[in-house]
């Protein structure tokens, strides 16, 4: 079993429930792998919470996934993921090159994403 990252919105939509708002290829990737998510994830839960855009706190969202999914947060250093990150220049969004940098880090790992941007740049990206 190999690892594979969430993004955000996959992250979301699978603590929703809402499966179908996921891609044919990250479903069968979801069933296939062990689930992982950056520490960035869990930033953007909180930030999204906040701005009211989910109704969950971010704390509620990962303990749910965890149960629920088994999904764990990644523990690569940050300061191997802040690294990884310089070399990320497709995108000024520090979620996003976080996130790809997580998945890169850790042997370019896939990564489940509906964000366009990522998918055209980041390879081991899919929807």
């Amino acid at each position: 079993m190999s690892s594979l990252y969430l993004d955000t919105h996959a992250a979301v939509y699978l603590h929703a429930g809402e499966l179908e708002l996921l891609g044919t290829e990250g479903k069968r990737q979801i069933e296939a792998n062990h689930l992982l998510i950056s520490p960035m994830v869990l930033l953007e839960f909180d930030y999204l919470y906040v701005c009211k855009k989910i109704r969950y706190r971010a704390t509620e969202v990962y303990t749910a996934l965890n149960a629920t999914f088994g999904v764990t947060l990644c523990t690569l250093p940050f300061s191997d993921v802040a690294h990884q990150s310089l070399s990320i220049q497709w995108t000024r969004d520090p979620f996003d090159r976080l996130i790809v940098a997580q998945a890169q880090a850790n042997h370019n790992a896939l990564l489940v994403t509906r964000d366009r941007t990522i998918r055209l740049n980041y390879p081991q990206s899919i929807w």
